[in-house]
């Protein structure tokens, strides 16, 4: 079996210290550190891997990253060329990042495309505040630097030692890589949608491993992440409500490619528009002005709900439908005819007969069913055990 090393890397025109100084304290603890310098400006630093050979693999070659006077068009490019670099390593026991906000921004790119489960972990000046866009839907951690990068000091010893150590630990004590007994099955799930979750839970007891995400933009997300680091047998799909917030403004919105993962993988694909009803926005304070006549629900301090229109369901039906129909895996859209969420039933705030016909109108004319694709519509609530019996039936049909 390869050596797993320790992949350290930072920008050593400004931090060789710091960055020498870790893979002293990583060597130390015998494990085997390699520096990486992804300075944009070359340098003559003693280092294992020196930038042009990073900067190499960049699509349009070393030219397109060095030498720029453009600073931030040149972090971009060295970003670009060290995905693809790190990417390419088969021997990668953990990795280290050192910096600045543009270190943090050039290296925390390159972690991402890292499957789940490689350990990464970025020291920075800037990981205290808010880092959503450094980690997205990694398990990649960030570490306060404290005082800045920039000279070794009583503190900054401390401190990098510390991330040292435990990037080293990581790397001298691997999980092994051997998946459960069952088949690992990603669930979206939203407080609305949970009796149908509950209800497949106990319906593919013992015959799945389920992943519950919660459907918060991060969360879906996530599960996209595991699905195309291969951590996944097949996808629940049984929460939209990010299409809404992505379409109409929410605060947990998905991306534009919220399906392409299922397309490039082929993965069985079984899902629902569970909590298309409602837009998420955080207080009621925070509600869009042009939003305060709309149907509101508050479900806490923290987070306000609004109804969805006909209009807007249309648009969320053909979203999914449009990113539904490029996949050439088995795919089933279940459509509850009777209610898409707990709230969205008789007597209940966002009961709207009116935009749900409007939804699965606008779906049916646009799903493309085919001969592993199929739409499926239940006179059912989400939440009826029997609309996850029908669900978790399909599902085990496909993994069959």
């Amino acid at each position: 079996m390869a050596i797993r090393r320790v992949y350290v890397i930072g920008t050593c025109d400004t931090k060789q210290a710091e960055l020498s100084y870790a893979c002293a304290r990583i060597r130390a603890l015998g494990a085997v550190p390699v520096l990486v310098d992804v300075s944009t400006h070359g340098t003559g630093a003693q280092t294992d891997v020196p930038p042009a050979e990073v900067a190499a693999c960049h699509p349009e070659g070393a030219g397109a990253v060095l030498g720029k006077k453009d600073r931030g068009a040149a972090i971009t490019a060295m970003a670009d060329a060290l995905t693809l670099w790190l990417l390419a390593r088969d021997d990668i026991g953990a990795v280290l990042g050192l910096g600045g906000s543009g270190n943090t921004a050039l290296v925390t790119q390159a972690m991402r495309a890292l499957p789940v489960g490689v350990p990464k972990l970025m020291l920075s000046t800037v990981a205290s505040g808010q880092v959503a866009q450094y980690v997205g839907a990694t398990d990649l951690g960030m570490m306060p630097s404290v005082t800045d990068v920039a000279g070794l000091n009583t503190i900054s010893r401390r401190v990098i030692a510390n991330a040292a150590h435990a990037v080293a630990g990581m790397a001298m004590n691997p999980v092994p890589d051997g998946k459960g007994d069952l088949p690992g099955m990603g669930i979206t799930m939203f407080g609305v949608t949970t009796d149908c979750v509950d209800h497949l839970r106990v319906a593919l007891s013992g015959q799945i491993e389920p992943f519950v995400f919660h459907a918060t933009g991060t969360g879906g997300a996530a599960m996209e992440k595991l699905a195309a680091s291969g951590l996944l047998a097949g996808v629940l799909d049984v929460t939209a409500t990010e299409i809404a917030d992505h379409l109409v403004g929410g605060v947990m919105p998905c991306s534009a490619d919220r399906y392409g993962v299922i397309a490039r993988t082929g993965l069985p694909w079984v899902g629902s528009v569970g909590a298309v009803d409602m837009v998420n926005f955080n207080g009621s304070d925070t509600v869009p002005e042009h939003f305060r006549a709309r149907n509101l629900l508050v479900h806490n301090p923290q987070i306000t709900l609004m109804r969805t229109t006909p209009e807007e369901n249309v648009k969320i039906a053909h979203f999914l439908t449009e990113q539904l129909n490029q996949c050439e895996g088995p795919v089933a859209l279940f459509l509850p005819l009777n209610g898409v969420s707990a709230v969205d039933a008789p007597g209940q705030p966002f009961h709207d007969p009116a935009a749900n016909d409007a939804l699965f109108s606008a779906i049916r004319e646009t799903f493309r069913p085919g001969p592993k694709r199929q739409l499926v519509e239940l006179p059912l609530h989400i939440n009826d055990p029997a609309f996850a019996r029908a669900m978790a039936a399909e599902l085990l049909r496909m993994l069959s």
